[in-house]
């Protein structure tokens, strides 16, 4: 107790405390009839996680945004648990479950295989540490990677959390959360709601309110900068807005997005363009005064949002989504730098080069210039070439083109980025019905479209060609001065005149020799 009041006096901070105890909040248990949760809406393989976990004799619980879904009437998406037990210990619980992460490790739950298996995302209640006291390193998580490699706790020298492993109560879990509205924990047995920071009261009242200082919180995190922004453009539609005092150090905080490694940023793009709400993401982010500075590819992005073709991509995008279908980053962003592509291959033809080697080369250029090297750019953008190299393939239809087009794998994805390039006025509208219909005809449809491809093809040559008029030669002068008229009529009878004024010659038919019919031998 002593040692506590000096350390206050000297301005110091114990171990557990910013600058002595932080507000961890009231724990309230809310009951199902105040927050009328439907038990039907919550995925059984979550709650067989959580049964898993308090038969083992832990606490478990649904947490973060699926609970506010919950209350907002919503089906969530992704479920995640939160329970007491060390990553370690709920390993062992489950027969599939692997524990990724350094900064923060957390154990994946995977039910089912294939493309129908889901993962539930399984986190330790951590601790409220200080960041003062947590050990500090001079470098980011690529340069201090042997540094690291022993702690649990860690910030780099702007006070960005590189490591933050070190397991607490749930009260101090709560407050470690970031907004007031994800920081709800949800036991789909009991259907009690435990809330420590009035989250249900800032539902009522549709306010994004963030824990603690917002400031420091983005500093702590800056990808919080990002996720603000997304939560946000999601719950616009529901009326929800940021609280000013939660969106007021947004701009000025921005920079510190700069130390954050590039493939997560990446990773953060990509979710606020790819959860279904990537218009509203865009508006929020103009409304914010952010529209530029957090990423250069989202730069761009937001500077084509209002281009008919990427405003097509971002709405066709977002209904996909709301449809349950599924969305690939290569598509989206082979829509929004097509433009680049178009741009440098167009150029390349201008100096005469060969056309395939030009849009190779100009791809080429647009990958290190836009994206560079993130995480999984190779895959990303073997699918993002392979449908910006279908595109000038789409134009040809004769011979076996149109037939081994329809067997690629990725057909499907360069063929809806033509339609939307017809739906922009790009290429034809009859070029995108033809490849449609082709695409699900049978043997003797598919030859019929190609022979009217042909022959549309012969008719656009045709109306190409030049159309070549002929002048009639004028009457050479006669050297007898005489006018035409008094030509022909100084001619013997019967004799005919060319166009030239000339008389024509007569064909002799030739006799047969001997005689034939009609001849004065024959009649004697």
């Amino acid at each position: 107790m002593i040692k506590k009041f000096i350390n206050k006096l000297l301005g110091k901070s114990t171990p557990g405390t910013a600058r002595g105890k932080p507000h961890f909040g009231k724990r309230e248990e809310v009951p199902a009839s105040v927050h009328g949760i439907n038990p039907e809406l919550v995925d059984r393989r979550a709650v067989d996680v959580v049964h898993t976990l308090k038969q083992a004799g832990f606490e478990a619980y649904i947490v973060g945004g699926a609970v506010r879904d919950l209350l907002l009437g919503l089906r969530p998406k992704d479920f995640d648990v939160a329970t007491n037990a060390t990553p370690e210990q709920v390993k062992g619980l489950f027969r599939r479950a692997f524990i990724i992460g350094k900064r923060f490790r957390i154990v994946h739950v995977v039910h089912g295989r294939g493309r129908e298996h889901e993962v539930i995302e399984v986190s330790t209640f951590r601790a409220y540490m200080d960041n003062a006291a947590a050990g500090q390193v001079s470098g980011n998580e690529k340069t201090s990677k042997q540094q690291l490699a022993g702690m649990q706790h860690a910030v780099d020298a702007s006070g960005r959390v590189l490591r933050d492993n070190v397991w607490g109560p749930q009260d101090e879990d709560a407050t470690r959360r970031d907004f007031t509205v994800n920081a709800m924990y949800y036991d789909p047995e009991t259907q009690v709601v435990v809330d420590y920071h009035k989250g249900i009261q800032d539902a009522k009242k549709k306010l994004l309110r963030m824990i603690g200082d917002p400031a420091t919180r983005y500093r702590e995190d800056p990808v919080r900068i990002i996720r603000a922004v997304r939560f946000a453009a999601k719950l616009s539609q529901l009326g929800f807005t940021l609280e000013p005092k939660t969106a007021a150090p947004l701009v000025q905080s921005q920079q510190l997005l700069a130390d954050v490694p590039q493939s997560r940023m990446f990773d953060e793009m990509l979710k606020l363009l790819q959860t279904g709400h990537a218009i509203a993401t865009i508006e929020q982010l103009k409304k914010l005064g952010m529209a530029s500075g957090i990423y250069p590819l989202l730069d761009v992005v937001v500077e084509r949002a209002d281009t008919a073709f990427v405003r097509a991509a971002l709405t066709d995008t977002d209904r996909r989504v709301g449809e349950g279908k599924p969305v690939a980053p290569s598509f989206l962003l082979a829509c929004v730098l097509w433009e680049d592509v178009r741009k440098g291959w167009n150029e390349r033809l201008e100096r005469r080069e060969h056309p395939f080697p030009a849009l190779q080369d100009a791809i080429d250029d647009v990958f290190n210039q836009r994206i560079g090297d993130v995480s999984g750019r190779g895959k990303l953008a073997a699918d993002m070439r392979e449908i910006w190299v279908m595109q000038p393939r789409f134009e040809k239809r004769a011979g076996r083109v149109p037939e081994s087009m329809v067997a690629q794998l990725r057909f499907r994805a360069g063929f809806d980025f033509m339609r939307l390039r017809a739906d922009v006025g790009e290429v034809e509208e009859s070029l995108a019905d033809w490849w449609q219909q082709f695409s699900t005809a049978d043997e003797a449809e598919r030859y019929d479209l190609m022979e009217q491809a042909r022959e549309e093809q012969k008719a656009r040559t045709r109306a190409a060609q030049p159309v070549v008029r002929r002048v009639p030669r004028a009457a050479p002068a006669d050297p007898r001065g005489l006018a035409p008229e008094a030509d022909e009529a100084a001619a013997p009878a019967g004799e005919e005149f060319s166009e030239g004024g000339a008389p024509k010659k007569r064909r002799r038919r030739r006799r047969k020799p001997g005689g034939g019919a009609g001849s004065p031998a024959a009649s004697e």
